[in-house]
């Protein structure tokens, strides 16, 4: 019993001091400026590292070293508090293998894992430039996570096409507040098929964790997917239902999304999903001054209208309709309650699935067109829409066209929105506003952007 004891005591010492060294070794005992000068050698330390997620990793191992180091001093307290029951009871070799496993080995095992996963700072790299380690790196705990926002080297040792010595794959700065669901999407076996949760992807990019990392497993389809419809039919067909993955929606079948239907799951765009209701639109006169037609639109430029860009909520109808006159138009579309997305596709037209949060991925000066309905409206904040007319400006290209379709909002932000739209000073093709109701009203634009040769 007593080599027992001696053996403990002795682990307790072994773990106080390894935890010392480590510690010391790393500079933990030093001022932070200390500390960030043998990380870094240079005077912008701080820069492009997250101290405060060193510093809570490190926290983590302390406590989990000081709560192993308390349980053992503990044992070895009750056990010279027992001492003559032990003399006479002395414990087998397998108990004191299984105390041994559960209660050291394994604690410290988990501290050394996580000492493992702390990335400092290192002086690398093609040029031997300094590799600022990734800021979020210490601030998540599954690996690969890690492991994506870990910045990727060239192979060949050279610069590689885009003139960098290294790729940095990025994810949205909110995603450290959603760590909990973004560890959660990112928890799965590696080359396996993925979760059916799109919709814990979709809730992580609205709320800002936009870019999400890519995952490395495979989607989901349908177990009954069907070829879909030639592009002769599938543009005013209802696609076939079977080719939808309907665990996270209401509705199990396309007929369900009806908007008679008061348990269709969605309150945007209501009536999308009845195509013979969605062929009226933009093509046959309304008992609304603000609305414009599709032929009216091309023909103030005739032929110069061939890719556009419909930024709204809708199954794609908008880019039928133009596809009839030879123009491509992309839709964004979020899966808001009913399958958006996969409507558009299976119609034979291009979906985007973007948020308001993200900028646009074109290049600069190249839609011809831009149109939108039906999404922003009077609930929008005025700088958030503030950065998007900025951002649709930027793709647009000189006499571009910006059609803004029934936007509404009430009586009295109207002049603030008003002012939104007009301070790029295009020129007006079409201004008009009606009454939606008692307070709210509807603006329709048709504005050409201006050259601005500079």
């Amino acid at each position: 019993m007593g080599t027992l004891q001696i053996v403990l005591g002795g682990l307790v010492i072994i773990v106080s001091l390894l935890s010392l060294i480590r510690f010391y070794s790393a500079g933990i005992f030093m001022r932070n400026e200390d500390i960030c000068r043998q990380f870094y050698g240079q005077k912008d330390a701080y820069d492009g590292f997250d101290i405060k997620a060193l510093s809570d990793r490190v926290g983590e191992v302390l406590d989990r070293m000081e709560s192993l180091q308390e349980k053992l001093e503990l044992k070895v307290k009750e056990m010279e508090k027992h001492k003559e029951v032990l003399d006479r009871n002395n414990i087998t070799r397998m108990e004191y293998k299984k105390y041994l496993e559960e209660e050291v080995i394994r604690p410290l095992y988990g501290a050394h894992i996580t000492l493992r996963q702390i990335r400092l700072p290192k002086v690398e790299g093609i040029r031997n430039s300094t590799m600022k380690e990734e800021p979020l790196i210490n601030t998540f705990v599954i690996e690969e996570i890690r492991k994506y926002i870990t910045p990727k080297e060239n192979r060949t040792g050279k610069i590689n096409i885009y003139g960098t010595e290294r790729i940095h794959n990025t994810i949205g700065h909110a995603c450290v507040l959603y760590k909990k669901e973004l560890e959660q999407y990112m928890g799965y076996d590696i080359g396996s098929y993925c979760n059916d949760d799109w919709n814990l992807a979709q809730k992580l990019m609205v709320n800002g964790c936009d870019p999400l990392p890519r995952r490395r497993c495979l989607t989901r389809a349908s177990k009954v997917y069907q070829k879909p419809y030639p592009i002769n039919e599938s543009l005013w067909r209802l696609p076939d239902g079977r080719n939808v993955r309907w665990s996270n929606y209401q509705c199990r079948n396309f007929e369900c999304l009806s908007s008679k239907n008061p348990k269709r799951g969605y309150s945007k765009c209501v009536g999308c999903f009845e195509l013979e209701k969605e062929k009226l639109k933009w093509v046959t006169n309304s008992s609304l001054p603000v609305d414009l037609l599709i032929n009216d639109v091309l023909t103030i430029n005739p032929g110069e209208i061939r890719i556009g860009l419909d930024f709204g909520v809708g199954t794609g109808t908008f880019a039928a309709r133009m596809r009839e006159h030879n123009v491509t138009i992309v839709s964004t579309a979020l899966n808001l309650g009913a399958p958006f997305n996969e409507m558009i596709a299976l119609r034979g037209l291009i979906p985007l699935y973007v948020t308001l949060n993200q900028r646009l991925p074109f290049f600069d000066n190249t839609m011809d067109l831009i149109h939108t309905s039906g999404f922003m409206d009077g609930w929008i904040d005025l700088l958030l829409l503030d950065f998007i007319l900025y951002d649709w400006d930027r793709v647009l290209r000189p006499g571009g066209l910006l059609w803004i379709d029934r936007f509404f909002c009430s009586r009295k932000d109207l002049d603030d929105y008003m002012y939104m739209f007009l301070q790029f000073r295009y020129k007006k093709h079409k201004w008009a506003t009606a009454p939606k109701s008692e307070d709210e009203v509807y603006l329709s634009a048709l504005l050409e952007k201006p050259s601005r040769a500079i």
